[in-house]
């Protein structure tokens, strides 16, 4: 497998989608975007660049060190991108519709291991791997306006 961490200059190897439900509020688009998110830059190493420093020396926190694309999906688009994720062995992070009534991380990782795979009502997916592995995993998905 190629070194995913590598973004070859200004050109990257690899693409990070983030797939959200098309019948979501606007607040859960957001929610559901930056949840998935944390799961992509927490799942290898060399993902994060370094920290942030304006021209006064006050430092920020580092970011990811390539683009996020959001894109909408309908409710069978979101199964067939995450069944073609799981066909394809990517890394792969999940929200579900029962994560908006938890109240922490515990709780959440209880929601999700209470449904099997094939049934779980999933209203956002995130996955990183190779640009045409990608798109072809989201295959049918819009961009996000």
């Amino acid at each position: 497998m190629p070194d995913l961490t590598d973004p070859d200059g200004p050109s990257f190897a690899t693409k990070i989608a983030v797939l959200v439900s098309d019948d979501l509020e606007p607040w859960q688009e957001l929610n559901v975007t930056s949840f998935l998110v944390s799961g992509i830059a927490t799942s290898q190493e060399g993902l994060v660049g370094e920290p942030y420093e304006d021209a006064d020396g006050q430092r920020y926190l580092p970011m990811l060190r390539q683009p996020v694309l959001v894109f909408v999906a309908e409710a069978e688009t979101m199964r067939r991108a995450h069944g073609r994720a799981l066909g394809r062995g990517m890394p792969m992070a999940i929200y579900t519709r029962e994560l908006f009534a938890t109240g922490h991380d515990e709780a959440n990782r209880a929601a999700v291991r209470a449904v099997p795979t094939a049934e779980l009502d999933l209203v956002g997916i995130a996955v990183r791997g190779p640009k045409n592995a990608v798109d072809k995993t989201i295959k049918g998905a819009r961009l996000h306006p």
